[in-house]
């Protein structure tokens, strides 16, 4: 499946089982990761295994030597299930005995299929806590911005995605130093070297409109770095491909122009780009308090969202990235449905139904999953909204962590 693929569903079932693996310690390092990236063949991953279950035998402990050959064991018989390559864009195989609490554990195998980004590489760790950080990463918001960083001698253009930096084009100038050689005039040598930044500058800005027009449907932002006047001087010239001006997102002091000045752009930008991270939450959550407030498009609470959402009217979900909650499906035998919204450490009470007086079955189902079932059987956006600003925020403790904007009035 790729990254285009990817439903917010498909991301929060990785979210869940990513917190749920970060929570899980070993005894001791006994607690195997293994990223495997999709050109990988699985001969090689079985022959890596193998071979670390032999190196194993000689961990002078001896619960954590059977615990580490016990994981590699398991996932040994879980790569069976695969044909001569991983699914696309890799996969990641955690096992290991966890520590359940009184001197006891048990043993957890997870297979994590298609991440939403690439494996880059083949990756083996073993630890008393699995190796998560990669995943995690890519699961962070995602974005893609353009990078140029250049002074008069040299200059990279590449791209941010996500979290990852991508350097992809690079040039060094022409443009002479600023003591004339012998024999010309000041005048002439001046001019000359104006002629060189110009043509330096129209490099750079080939390099960039190359790379970024074909994706500036795509492409969140521009930005732009190095020393002053260089990439006043390059803006203001308005160099770049006119479709890309608006684009920029900024200008960012940065004292190297290599690969390395790349990733000093992306840190000078930070407030800048997680002011870009949140538009689209606080555009969202500013319309839903504008219907709250002075309109009749707006929806919040399990019951009542759940109940526009049945109806097809909800157009966008508004869901809480830290809601962390579970829904009670209660069944009678004549067909009656109940519904609770609870949190996960309660427990599932023996009930009868209201409507009929019959004893009811009960299931128990994550909230956010339950929703997203729903809304994509009508033809709703979901959309997760962080709580790192005050509207977002109180999307989780004011209204639950549950909203939606309607395409219409229902009364509900």
């Amino acid at each position: 499946m790729s990254e285009s693929e990817q439903t917010d569903k498909q991301k929060y079932e990785f979210r869940k089982v990513i917190e749920k693996l970060t929570d899980y310690r070993g005894s001791g390092t006994q607690l195997v990761s293994i990223y495997v990236p999709e050109d990988r063949q699985v001969s090689s991953v079985v022959q890596h295994v193998t071979q670390e279950h032999s190196e194993a035998s000689n961990i002078k402990s001896k619960d954590t030597r059977t615990s580490v050959q016990d994981a590699l064991k398991s996932i040994k018989d879980r790569l069976r299930y695969y044909d001569t390559y991983p699914p696309e864009n890799g996969m990641v195989i955690f096992s290991g005995a966890v520590d359940t609490g009184g001197g006891r554990s048990d043993m957890i195998t997870e297979v994590l299929e298609s991440p939403p980004r690439p494996i880059e590489s083949f990756r083996y760790h073993c630890d008393s806590e699995f190796l998560t950080e990669p995943l995690a990463e890519m699961l962070a918001d995602e974005g893609l911005f353009g990078l140029i960083v250049l002074d008069r001698r040299e200059a990279n253009v590449g791209w941010l995605r996500g979290k990852r930096v991508e350097p992809v084009k690079s040039a060094e100038s022409l443009v002479p130093g600023k003591q004339r050689k012998g024999g010309q005039s000041a005048q002439r040598f001046a001019r000359l070297r104006l002629e060189a930044i110009d043509n330096f500058y129209q490099e750079v800005a080939g390099m960039a409109n190359d790379l970024f027009v074909p994706e500036r449907h795509n492409i969140d932002g521009i930005l732009v770095g190095g020393p002053s006047p260089t990439k006043d001087e390059f803006l203001d010239g308005d160099y770049l491909h006119h479709e890309l001006g608006d684009e920029v997102l900024g200008k960012f002091d940065v004292s190297y122009t290599d690969e390395s000045g790349l990733h000093d752009l992306v840190d000078a930008a930070q407030d800048v780009l997680d002011e870009h991270e949140m538009m689209q939450d606080k555009k969202l959550m500013e319309r839903f308090f504008e219907e709250l407030h002075d309109g009749d498009l707006a929806t919040y609470g399990f019951g009542p969202t759940r109940e526009n959402l049945n109806m097809g009217a909800v157009e966008t979900l508004l869901l809480s990235e830290d809601l962390r909650k579970d829904v009670a499906v209660r069944e009678c035998p004549n067909g009656h449905t109940e519904y609770d919204f609870l949190d996960r450490s309660e427990s599932l009470p023996e009930t009868d139904c209201q409507r009929c007086g019959e004893p009811m079955e009960t299931e128990r189902e994550d909230a956010i999953d339950h929703l997203i079932d729903i809304a994509e059987q009508r033809g709703t956006e979901p959309y997760f909204v962080s709580t790192d600003f005050e509207k977002g925020e109180q999307l989780l403790s004011a209204f639950g962590g549950i909203a939606g904007i309607l395409r219409y009035s229902t009364g509900v």
